[in-house]
């Protein structure tokens, strides 16, 4: 008895390529804007830089000497690898390289966050899609016809992908919650004073008054909670409510990079919230005059798998 035919959505849209580049360019911005000495040091309690020990062994940085020069010459190797996936060319031949590069300056820099441990998470969930990528640019709509299994299998990397995110936020909202800052409105009040991740003093002038305020520092405070927990549940959202959703994300990791500097934060998690709020299939149509009204138009493009 035959099995039935179902219907998967293709994966090689210019969404997902707008999020890999996304996520490279956080993280091509993390390597090119730090010094060689800064990312590569030794740590109170974690010793030196690259450690090249356990699972960082396969770091790319362990295979340069012990030297200054060395290491610059990797890090610039690396930049350059990362703006080659940002400019979309080849994914199919970028998906691995990448995964790699991530995968380095999570366990082989000193200054490590956040936003690399999330931007090593996606290129590993890109790749699926992105070997079976057969597109000269990743901007470009597919004209291939598309493989079975590397549509099932790219298709599969998306939805993992989504749901990452979707559990990512949920958590960042309910982990804040138990904390007393956090429900009585007053955690922003304390962020804004923070001597490293404060406001700096171009934009200190206008978000101290709005702190000194019951309602400015309850909204600074609670707005973002609001904003985690509709992207935690932007899969269970009408396509114009991921939209709005999505616009929220962008503007408040936006905030975050402009107040706290977390650009390569902000670019990992923008990357990963485009996917997450973009209808699978759909294109983003940049000459459109209401790009967020119509940003994903028409039926999203699907492959009949087995």
């Amino acid at each position: 008895m035959p099995l039935k035919e179902r219907e998967i959505t293709v994966p090689w849209t210019n969404v997902y390529g707008l999020a890999r580049t996304l996520v490279a360019l956080g993280t091509a911005g993390t390597l090119a804007a730090s010094g060689t000495g800064t990312l590569f040091r030794s740590v109170g309690g974690a010793g030196r830089y690259p450690a090249c020990e356990g699972r960082a062994a396969g770091s790319l940085f362990c295979l340069a000497p012990e030297s200054h020069t060395g290491l610059t010459w990797l890090k610039w190797g690396c930049v350059a690898v990362l703006l080659i996936v940002a400019s979309g060319w080849r994914p199919r031949f970028t998906a691995l390289p990448h995964l790699y590069v991530n995968y380095s300056v999570y366990t082989g820099i000193a200054v490590v966050d956040g936003g690399d441990q999330i931007a090593l998470t996606l290129s590993v969930l890109f790749a699926l899609p992105a070997l079976g990528d057969a597109r000269r640019l990743h901007w470009e709509r597919s004209r291939e016809p598309a493989g079975r299994r590397w549509a099932l299998l790219g298709a599969g990397g998306l939805v993992v992908l989504r749901l990452q995110m979707s559990v990512l936020y949920f958590q960042a909202c309910v982990a804040k919650l138990p904390h007393a800052e956090w429900a009585d409105g007053t955690a922003m009040w304390y962020w804004s004073r923070h001597p490293v991740f404060g406001a700096p003093p171009w934009l200190d002038a206008v978000v101290r008054p709005v702190v000194a305020t019951s309602w400015g520092v309850a909204l600074m405070t609670w707005v973002p909670l609001v904003i985690e927990m509709s992207l935690a549940a932007a899969l269970l959202l009408p396509r114009r409510g991921r939209l709005y959703a999505m616009a929220a994300g962008l503007l408040f990791h936006l905030a975050i990079a402009v107040m706290m500097g977390l650009w390569s934060f902000a670019l990992a998690m923008a990357g990963g919230i485009v996917v997450l709020c973009m209808p699978p299939g759909s294109e983003i149509r940049w000459r459109s005059r209401t790009p967020l009204a119509s940003a994903a138009v028409g039926q999203p493009r699907r492959i009949v798998s087995v």
